[in-house]
């Protein structure tokens, strides 16, 4: 099993609190992404599952077994860092038995191990290897493989993408999309980039200031966002906060995601200039400045002309439009 519990979990580094109250329950087999903007708290969350950070105050529970004082090599997880971590000197054979060998698992256990972990990760042809002869991405599945002969009841994954270029992520993101379908393993999972949160997640924990804004789906927390930090932070292109009193609307700002936005150059409810436009071939990116609104993002499928500084219009839905308050939380419809 690999059921997680956190229940009240505050941590303070002297007088300066980072996490406060947090209480979270994470399913056996389920992949839970923890979100938010750099310093929110959630590597520190992480760390503090792991044994590698004090708990102020709280408890953690895995598998319904308090595990606050337990030292993290026997928490019975393995975590995968930013960094490799690899040794340079041993081939990923060796690498990736490290673990199994310290602990004296029999040869052949070990040999088994490593041969099923190479296997799903496609390291077969480079076992032999060093970590110097092997890409960004291979390094990364090494660790990874390194992770998966220990077999723990939980994986933790601390942005393990970071520093992997644009097209090595997309196919690390899903290559640890299917290890995890694969494994029906329990991943804990931190990451900065939302839409890593939202390709990979069973739920989406979204995190501020130490504090959880909103858990839940991803589509639910892109449909149903609770308030405006979540609205914001969940979607690419982010969405647009429009002045609501400007528009008679109630609120202090109206929401509209930027494929809820229709343009036109004959009319509309809100009119601007055109300040910027991104061809990106399947779509259309439009940025057009509106008083009093300031920047608005137009998303547009396909290919679209516009020029810059042209006069133009934007109407939003205002179906699939949110309410928010002076207190950031979403308004009741």
């Amino acid at each position: 099993m690999g059921n997680l519990t956190l229940h009240g979990i505050c941590k303070s580094f002297g007088a300066v609190d980072v996490i406060h109250d947090v209480d979270l329950e994470v399913r056996h087999g389920e992949f839970c992404v923890f979100v938010g903007p750099s310093g929110c708290g959630k590597s520190t969350l992480l760390r503090m599952i792991a044994g590698l950070e004090d708990i102020t105050a709280g408890e953690v529970r895995i598998d319904g077994a308090l595990v606050n004082t337990v030292p993290p090599s026997k928490r019975e997880i393995a975590m995968v860092f930013q960094s490799y971590a690899l040794y340079p000197h041993l081939n990923v054979r060796d690498n990736m038995a490290l673990g199994l060998k310290q602990a004296r698992f029999p040869r052949a256990e070990i040999d088994a191990a490593v041969r099923r972990a190479a296997k799903m990760l496609d390291l077969d042809p480079y076992l032999s290897r060093r970590p110097a002869e092997l890409s960004g991405g291979q390094r990364q599945r090494v660790a990874i493989g390194r992770a998966i002969v220990r077999k723990p009841k939980l994986f933790l994954f601390d942005e393990p993408l970071s520093n992997l270029d644009a097209a090595l992520r997309v196919q690390t993101r899903i290559e640890i999309a299917n290890l995890h379908r694969e494994l029906g393993a329990t991943i804990i999972y931190v990451t900065h980039d939302q839409v890593e949160a939202m390709t990979l997640a069973d739920r989406i924990v979204v995190l501020r200031d130490g504090r959880i804004e909103q858990v839940g789906a991803p589509m639910e927390l892109y449909r149903n966002p609770a308030n405006e930090f979540v609205a914001g932070f969940i979607g690419s292109p982010r969405m647009n906060f429009l002045d609501a009193p400007a528009l008679g609307q109630p609120g202090k700002s109206l929401g509209i995601r930027p494929e809820h936005l229709s343009f036109s150059r004959d009319g509309g409810q809100i009119e601007g200039r055109v300040s910027h436009v991104e061809q990106l071939g399947g779509e259309t990116l439009i940025y057009l400045h509106a008083d009093p609104h300031g920047l608005v993002t137009v998303r547009l499928f396909g290919e679209h002309a516009a020029e810059v500084d042209e006069r133009a219009f934007i109407t939003p839905d205002m179906a699939r439009a949110f309410h928010f308050g002076a207190d950031g939380q979403r308004l009741a419809a």
